[in-house]
């Protein structure tokens, strides 16, 4: 079963991720800040990481750059609602594997994190 770790300050797209992929057969991880995420991946590995653009506590820049400093293997797909190219480009720059702007369909989700799974899959 594959692991998937939310980080989202908002409850709303924690619960909306997990009623999409807990039923696909995901293991799914729920963090409400990048600190809390941070310390789930240091206890156990995930495959892919719903990270936030933007948190209160940490943005989600800094959560991806602690996440490829670590020795982490997930592949982190950012989900956020203030979208603009900059930020796309930036963020795939540093590492995400994807980027999905909010609102975001069931399917959207789906589809990026079978991709990155199979990305994982392939390596």
């Amino acid at each position: 079963m594959k692991k998937i770790l939310i980080i989202d300050d908002e409850q709303i797209i924690r619960t909306s991720c997990e009623r999409t992929l807990a039923p696909k057969g995901y293991a799914v991880t729920s963090a409400a800040s990048g600190a809390e995420g941070l310390a789930l991946l240091e206890k156990e590995p995930f495959s892919v990481v719903l990270l936030d653009f933007k948190m209160p506590d940490m943005d989600g820049m800094e959560v991806l750059k602690k996440i490829q400093a670590s020795s982490s293997s997930a592949k982190v797909i950012i989900i956020t609602g203030y979208s603009n190219v900059d930020t796309a480009v930036r963020a795939l720059r540093s590492g995400a594997y994807n980027y999905i702007e909010k609102p975001f369909t069931p399917d959207k989700i789906l589809s990026a994190v079978k991709e990155a799974i199979d990305d994982l899959e392939e390596k």
